[in-house]
């Protein structure tokens, strides 16, 4: 098994197609987080103040994951990636860091994005991940090729 997994939250695909391009570029197993309620268009209408992705956000409501089984503890680097939402990462990031014990782990964020860089990401979800260190990967917006990925993957 590998010892670098590929962790992402997709909601409308665009980070999906990044990470599993990722995860085979850098030869890394693959693992999907994903909310126990999927989220519909009108849940992502970050235009909406009461849409639920707006509340969320707005209020750092966590939400359940539909399942916990991406086996953390086989992996020393764990890259998470995820759609940047309101200038840090969706707060079912932190529901994911909070599910397992990433002590000792380094975790490597990726994030796609429309505009915004990263923000306070890490600052806000350490609290999520005590005793793992969680440093800033990279966007991958527009066209990355595969060995940019792999390159990415080999700095980790």
């Amino acid at each position: 098994m590998s010892k670098q997994l590929v962790a992402y939250f997709s909601a409308g695909g665009t980070t999906a197609a990044k990470a599993k391009a990722f995860a085979e570029a850098a030869g890394a197993d693959l693992y999907e987080i994903k909310p126990e309620k999927l989220y519909t268009k009108s849940d992502l209408n970050w235009m909406n103040p009461l849409s639920r992705s707006s509340k969320e956000m707005k209020k750092g409501i966590k939400p359940a994951l539909a399942d916990t089984d991406a086996g953390i503890e086989n992996y020393d680097t764990i890259f998470v990636g995820f759609p940047i939402w309101w200038y840090v990462a969706p707060t079912i990031i932190n529901s994911f860091l909070e599910a397992y014990d990433f002590s000792g782990k380094k975790i490597v964020l990726f994030a796609t994005s429309g505009g915004s860089g990263f923000g306070k990401a890490v600052q806000n979800l350490q609290p999520s991940a005590p005793g793992a260190e969680i440093v800033e990967g990279r966007l991958l917006n527009g066209s990355v090729s595969a060995e940019e990925l792999k390159a990415f993957a080999a700095k980790f």
